[in-house]
């Protein structure tokens, strides 16, 4: 027997009602933010978290990231120095993740952190995350809503396709208009890029990587993958692959018939489950330029292609 899917709710003031009672009693709700759909809990509830991993069947070594209302609650939570706080107030709300240190009595479980003295926070722009923010009144855990290292869900029907009964309710808002996770950043280095780029926040030159252990989410090898063999960097498909384009390169789909980067982006994720649902045995990938936004979806492919 199939395992029942989990209740659905348009987003609206009953959803988020709903929602709030339950993150209030310790449980988890799947809900949009402009990057992808988040498995939302209360980051102070140690119980609450652990069914966050338990339900994504998460490595614990693997932090996640604390969702906040705004600068003021997030400097209740980390340490800020003057660059950090200048980032946040240019790019927050918005698609920016902040790795900063924890600050004493903050209150976040250690689960969240994975132990380690830092913790990633951001403050979402999306409306449904917000409300629900306002609502509970708590920093809210958020990863991808989603089995772990699976595909990032865009919309409300790829977290009922990939959690099934392991999330009680889904607050429906449509597809997520970034497409794709959150920038990272630890003091001047991107550790995830995503739709803020390395010359948007730092456009004197940002550091380069020295991240070596697990500091933030996305840092894994293997990550964002779909169940079937993925090729990248091709024009032309097998007899059995189902090709995902972009610009010149028609393909089964398309990531973006323009060549658009910002909608490539957007389109990814949810090209990746149609490919993956598909009866093709395997999925081929045209090339993306590595410019600008091209560098946070190579970093996806890269990811999800990884073997």
């Amino acid at each position: 027997m199939a395992d029942p899917a989990p209740r659905v709710l348009p987003f609206g003031p009953r959803a988020i009602e709903i929602a709030a009672d339950l993150i209030r009693r310790g449980g988890i709700v799947a809900v949009p933010t402009e990057t992808v759909y988040g498995l939302a809990a209360d980051a102070g509830d140690a119980d609450a978290v652990a069914r966050i991993y338990a339900a994504k069947g998460r490595p614990s070594f693997n932090p996640l990231i604390v969702h906040v209302a705004d600068l003021a609650a997030a400097e209740a939570l980390a340490v800020f120095d003057d660059e950090a706080r200048a980032l946040a107030m240019r790019f927050w709300p918005g698609p920016l993740t902040l790795v900063l240190p924890l600050r004493a009595g903050a209150g976040i479980a250690s689960l969240v952190t994975a132990g380690l003295g830092t913790v990633a926070i951001r403050v979402p722009a999306h409306r449904a995350m917000q409300a629900l923010l306002a609502a509970t009144g708590r920093p809210l855990a958020a990863p991808s809503a989603n089995r772990s290292n699976g595909l990032s869900p865009t919309r409300a029907g790829h977290v009922v396709a990939s959690l099934a009964d392991a999330v009680p309710l889904v607050i429906d808002d449509g597809a997520c208009a970034a497409g794709i996770e959150s920038t990272i950043v630890r003091g001047r280095e991107v550790l995830r890029p995503g739709p803020l780029t390395a010359a948007m926040l730092f456009p004197e030159g940002a550091a380069a990587s020295t991240a070596g252990a697990i500091v933030a989410p996305g840092q894994l090898a293997s990550h964002y993958a779909p169940a079937k063999p993925l090729r990248l960097e091709t024009t032309h498909a097998a007899a059995d692959e189902w090709l995902i384009g972009f610009g010149a390169v028609a393909g089964d789909d398309t990531l973006s018939a323009g060549g658009d980067l910002t909608e490539a982006a957007a389109r990814l994720f949810d090209a990746l489950h149609r490919a993956d649902a598909g009866e093709r045995p395997r999925i081929a990938v045209a090339p993306v330029p590595r410019s600008g936004l091209g560098e946070a979806i190579n970093d996806r492919l890269a990811r999800a292609a990884y073997r």
